[in-house]
């Protein structure tokens, strides 16, 4: 892909990754946060959280079955705007919602399941968030780099899980996005079950040379 169209993309994520935050505060300018504006902004603040944080988690996929390599250089942006919203959605539920009372904050994380998890997501992207540049990924070195950011998978299953115990009865957008995830998952699975063999399988040379000219294995004759 040319430099322009990769400057093109990304200025397009900075659009889809901005909109959000331009439409709530459009909302509130115009007075218009609904009936209760508190659970309008925390909600959109979160859907956008997992929406984000699927669409980074969908670049990998998308290079592994389009060849493109064009998708891994946006995976870095889209979770950085993930911690975005996420650090929005808790600042919300802690400076509008609880007003800073750190003890109903503690017993609510204990109490409540979806709260427990949202917050041990919300934890967990910290240290991706703060090791994302380039100069960390040296410092860190390569491998313990991956192993690390490895933990998305896992903020992944959180962030749905969240959505799926606040969904009320006959919402059907949680189950989408558990679907979306686990679609992304098993493609990940299949592509390392298949290096996995690839990796086991003789070489192509050694292959021909086990088997005899009609196409029976020696180890039969």
């Amino acid at each position: 892909m040319q430099w322009r169209a990769r400057v093109l993309l990304k200025w397009g994520v900075w659009a889809v990754g901005l909109g959000p935050l331009a439409f709530l505060l459009w909302r509130a300018w115009a007075g218009s946060l609904t009936a209760n504006p508190i659970s309008f902004v925390t909600n959109t603040l979160g859907d956008w959280t997992l929406r984000l944080l699927l669409a980074c988690l969908a670049m990998t996929p998308l290079r592994i079955l389009s060849g493109w390599a064009w998708p891994v250089s946006l995976r870095r942006l889209l979770g950085l705007f993930a911690f975005f919203y996420a650090a929005l959605h808790f600042s919300v539920w802690i400076v509008l919602d609880h007003f800073f009372d750190w003890g109903a904050m503690g017993a609510d994380i204990v109490k409540r399941p979806y709260v427990t998890v949202g917050m041990t997501a919300l934890t967990l992207l910290v240290p991706l968030a703060a090791t994302s540049t380039a100069g960390m990924i040296r410092r860190l070195g390569g491998r313990a780099w991956r192993r690390l950011h490895a933990l998305v998978y896992a903020i992944g299953v959180l962030g749905v899980l969240h959505f799926l115990w606040l969904a009320k009865k006959g919402v059907q957008d949680p189950y989408w996005y558990a679907g979306v995830l686990a679609l992304l998952l098993g493609v990940r699975l299949w592509d390392r079950a298949r290096r996995l063999a690839a990796r086991g399988r003789p070489p192509l040379g050694e292959a021909a040379l086990a088997v005899d000219p009609v196409g029976q294995s020696r180890s039969h004759s």
